[in-house]
């Protein structure tokens, strides 16, 4: 097998989609049940298991069509999943030589971006499942990369050497610097490009502004390791996820209050695996959701910061959730190796 090769993995028997429904051996008694269920998406089940990693996951991205999925896991690789149908696990992408830690989708979903322990960043073709460009600059781990919302895609990653560096795939080397003493656990674009948003170990998310090239200012709340950031759909507010139980919502808007957390939501605590949990927004910015140790999918109501459900079925730690673009469909990896597709009500 080659390295870079994309594998049409359709039949083989370590990469499956499992439907979850009603295994009564009654079919008038199952008949019935189903027909009382109200479905609110396209998915063949209400429930989609995803299995063939053969390592933690990591991360796991829809596509922008919302017809394709993308999961990254310790095993080194990332796996790509049709959404509907038996959510058939159609190609896999090798190049990475250690944990591959988050994957993103450009905006036209044919290339990937994602970032690696072996202190690499990988641009890829989705079609040829070949590597485009691979980033190398960091000196140690790299936890996590964020492609750019505007303009020519240019991508960000934070690393455990304490700096955030900016790619771009016509460039040889990184366009962009930016040092911290602290190690870089998470990164994310604010809308207009200009900003950079990193979290790490000083429990803080330093706002680096790229035309300056210094910090802007930063965000204080949290009391333990920033794990996730994630922008609303808007632009207007970040949310942040940390090793401290919490996840909050920041106003980053121009010329916002100087306290600029809004809410705190709880209900999704860390364990002793001290994983990267990333949370993510619903299309309309009105729900958020995160992973969480007690092996649990968590939704909240953004406006009430209540829970509207909490979703069991893994067996490990939560790490990565993303919602579908276009329809109320929530994936989820996990330190189980599996992800799970699941619909629910907005």
């Amino acid at each position: 097998m080659q390295h870079g090769a994309l594998v049409r993995r359709e039949n083989e028997s370590t990469s499956q989609a499992i439907t979850l429904s009603s295994s009564s051996g009654d079919s008038k008694a199952v008949s019935t049940v189903v027909g009382r269920i109200k479905r609110t998406s396209a998915l063949q089940a209400p429930i989609m298991l995803l299995q063939g990693h053969e390592g933690e996951v990591f991360s796991t991205k829809f596509d922008p069509s919302g017809q394709h999925i993308a999961s990254a896991s310790f095993d080194r690789t990332i796996l790509l999943w049709n959404t509907y149908g038996e959510c058939e696990n159609y190609g896999l992408i090798k190049g990475h030589t250690g944990a591959v830690m988050e994957v993103h989708w450009s905006r036209d979903a044919e290339r990937l971006y994602s970032c690696s322990t072996d202190t690499t960043v990988g641009i890829w073709d989705v079609s040829t499942g070949q590597r485009i460009k691979k980033c190398k600059g960091h000196s140690s781990f790299v936890n996590s990369c964020s492609p750019s919302k505007r303009g020519g895609e240019i991508i960000a990653s934070g690393s455990d050497d304490g700096c955030v560096k900016l790619w771009d795939a016509r460039e040889k080397y990184e366009t962009d610097s930016l040092e911290s003493r602290w190690q870089v656990t998470s990164v994310c674009f604010s809308e207009a490009g200009d900003l950079v948003f990193a979290g790490g170990l000083d429990n803080t998310i330093s706002v680096w502004d790229l035309r300056k090239k210094q910090v802007a200012y930063t965000l204080k709340g949290h009391h333990d390791t920033i794990t996730g950031l994630a922008l609303s759909p808007d632009g207007s507010y970040l949310l942040s996820n940390s090793m401290d139980n919490t996840v909050k919502m920041w106003d980053v808007k121009p010329f916002a209050p100087a306290d600029r957390c809004v809410k705190t939501f709880e209900g999704a605590p860390h364990g002793f695996e001290k994983t990267l949990i990333r949370p993510c927004w619903n299309p309309s910015g009105t729900q958020i959701a995160s992973g969480s140790a007690d092996r649990t999918l968590v939704i909240w109501d953004v406006d009430s910061r209540q829970i509207k459900y909490k979703l069991p079925g893994h067996k490990g730690c939560v790490n990565a959730v993303d919602w579908h673009p276009k329809e109320p469909i929530v994936v989820s990896g996990s330190t189980d190796r599996t992800l799970f597709l699941g619909e629910v009500n907005e």
